[in-house]
């Protein structure tokens, strides 16, 4: 399970990762990422942990198999929050696909698009 303080909760930063963060995708998600805003050097002050939010819309399935592509991605995403940089926002959508997916697909295609987004690798 992702710790309490690495969950995204607030709308508004949900919006924040989308609108103004970058987007990678992949065939069963998309991952918006928006690094951290603050000087991690800044005096007197520790950066804040990254957090990580799910978006699982009805097009992916029931709610049993909407339920069991979010705990696979918060599994996911706990293993991979440290890579992050501090203070960013992360939300993984998961596309209509992802309900058929199995765990390791999953981690295939959140690996690749955090690649993507923190190395700049290729398209």
């Amino acid at each position: 399970m992702l710790p309490t303080e690495n969950r995204l909760r607030r709308r508004e930063d949900f919006a924040t990762a989308v609108r103004r963060g970058r987007r990678a995708g992949r065939q069963h998600l998309v991952v918006h990422l928006r690094s951290g805003a603050t000087d991690p050097h800044a005096p007197g002050e520790s950066a804040p942990p990254s957090r990580a939010g799910f978006v699982v819309s009805k097009a992916v399935g029931g709610a049993v198999v909407r339920n069991k592509v979010k705990r696979r991605l918060r599994h996911l995403m706990r293993e991979r929050v440290d890579r992050l940089p501090p203070g960013s926002l992360v939300v993984v959508r998961a596309l209509p696909g992802a309900g058929d997916a199995d765990h390791d697909q999953l981690a295939r295609d959140l690996d690749a698009a955090l690649q993507r987004l923190l190395g700049g690798g290729a398209r």
